[in-house]
């Protein structure tokens, strides 16, 4: 193995967060336009491309790869990158998983789970059909809570991303909280983020106004249960809390009110090889380039070292009063999710 990569604020960097396609199938409110132009196909890297550039960033101390989009389970032979980096799977790489919207989990849970994945990430805000088609713009829910009782039978763990939104689905939290409870589900709490369009207001998608902290969910929370902080960690950014009267862990993950950069671990991978080193920041590198300049990876490497010398010590993301800073303008199916 090749010396680990650290940070110029010695954060050991052994996530890796990979987009594989920036297609999608739905269209949320908070991720991208309705009327997306998608990248393309001479533009993205293909699946050997970055299984080459996934297995170097193992080699230099990643242990463990999350795989992303848009939905990374739309993009074509996309289980058979899966099964190439299984093979690193107790070489080096210790999980290997995925966020999905869920919609193709129904035919795809037992393949993923017969290559080594143990835990999926599903990104679902509402239990409600007409609301979870009015943020998704085109999902069906029915399909997603298939998807979600296949990956279970399949031996997966599965845990429900909700993006709390105000005025959308701050009306069932509670219900939420109760049906992951049902499902034996673990559920984690994203606030909404700065990113892409921010809305007008004029179809009900103003980004400003469903900005909701996360600091106010839990003292919703607080009214009803007893919250105590939980030494569980993912390896992610999400901080975790014990509902002391039922015993169930969620997480909450507070790139706003309470930003966990002291201790980030990730870096981001695009789909055409751009290495972003930090969300909220629009710093990147390009790893395509050293890629296909030949068959040789220490380029590559070098590549990746240079990058993770650049890496800032947080974001600016910030939301106060009737304006955004550090808002980006690239939506986030383009850097993952």
């Amino acid at each position: 193995m090749s010396a680990p990569l650290i940070d110029p604020f010695a954060r050991t960097i052994d996530y890796l967060r990979v987009s594989v396609t920036d297609r999608c199938d739905f269209r949320c409110t908070y991720c991208m336009s309705e009327h997306m132009t998608f990248l393309p196909k001479k533009d993205l890297l293909t699946l050997e491309e970055l299984e080459r550039l996934c297995t170097a960033f193992v080699r230099m101390g990643v242990r463990k790869l999350r795989i992303t989009g848009g939905e990374p389970l739309v993009r074509r032979n996309i289980m058979s990158f899966f099964e190439g980096m299984s093979q690193h799977l107790g070489h080096g790489l210790d999980e290997l998983t995925l966020t999905t919207n869920g919609s193709q989990l129904e035919r795809s849970a037992a393949d993923l789970a017969a290559v080594g994945v143990r835990r999926v990430n599903v990104s679902l805000d509402t239990l409600d059909a007409d609301r979870f088609r009015a943020i998704t713009r085109w999902g069906d829910l029915a399909k997603v809570r298939r998807g979600i009782a296949a990956a279970q039978a399949a031996g997966l763990r599965v845990k429900i991303n909700a993006v709390a939104l105000k005025g959308v689905n701050d009306g069932e939290l509670f219900d939420l909280v109760a049906w992951a409870a049902a499902e034996d589900l673990d559920l984690t709490f994203i606030e909404v983020m700065p990113m892409g369009d921010m809305g007008d207001g004029t179809d009900g998608t103003l980004r400003l106004d469903q900005y909701w902290p996360l600091a106010d969910l839990r003292a919703r929370l607080a009214e009803r249960f007893t919250l105590t902080e939980s030494a569980h960690r993912t390896g992610g950014p999400a901080r975790y809390f014990t509902l002391d009267e039922t015993g169930q862990r969620l997480g909450f993950i507070t790139p706003l009110t309470h930003n966990f950069c002291e201790s980030c671990n990730r870096v981001r991978l695009t789909c055409t090889g751009q290495l972003f080193m930090c969300l909220g920041q629009e710093d990147m590198a390009d790893l395509r380039a050293p890629l296909r300049a030949g068959i040789e990876d220490a380029p590559v490497e070098a590549a990746i070292r240079a990058a993770i010398a650049r890496k800032p010590k947080g974001h600016d993301f910030d939301y106060s009063r009737q304006r955004v800073a550090g808002q980006m303008s690239r939506h986030m199916s383009h850097t993952g999710g």
